[in-house]
């Protein structure tokens, strides 16, 4: 009976063995462990966003689903709310945006072009029903900050919509 139960001991420990490097082989081969998924991890984090000198809000974005996507989730200082995906297609070998606040949606899609995260697609005012180009551009700052600017295309020239900068929240 002591034999048997020596023998199913072994048996455990090799069970949970192959269990566990089953496991790490798992996580290690990673769909979206390629670089091209980090290009935009420079945007990674807790964000205070200023306009000028004043405080437009908060900004939070996080890596989810095994690092394939990065989520975006904004509140205003006026208490206004929106959410982007952000992912790597690698189909198309673009990044993609899909932006979606009360009012907004905003489909983008690029790459990484001299340091900064360049995104051009439109954006749909859904109150007016007016579909205009528009276009990104994320670019990481010497000084940690990120740069955020936005231009919509109206009556054939493109305007800015939006110029922020990012300060890192310190936890």
């Amino acid at each position: 009976m002591q034999r048997l139960s020596c023998i199913a001991c072994k048996f455990f420990v090799i069970l949970l063995l192959l269990i566990t490097v089953s496991a790490q082989s798992m996580a290690a081969e990673s769909p979206c462990a390629a670089s091209e998924y980090r290009q935009f991890d420079f945007w990674l984090g807790r964000w205070i966003v200023e306009v000028g000198d004043d405080q437009a809000g908060r900004n939070q974005i996080v890596r989810r689903h095994d690092g394939c996507l990065l989520e975006e989730n904004w509140t205003s200082v006026n208490g206004g709310t929106g959410s982007s995906m952000n992912f790597y297609d690698p189909a198309a070998e673009q990044w993609r945006q899909i932006w979606v606040s009360g009012g907004t949606v905003i489909d983008l899609a690029g790459g990484l072009e001299d340091n900064s995260m360049r995104l051009t697609g439109t954006i749909t005012y859904l109150s007016e029903g007016v579909r205009l180009p528009f276009r990104g551009l994320w670019t990481p700052l010497v000084d940690g900050r990120v740069r955020q600017y936005f231009e919509e295309r109206r009556e054939g020239r493109w305007q800015v919509w939006f110029e922020g900068f990012y300060q890192k929240v310190v936890e």
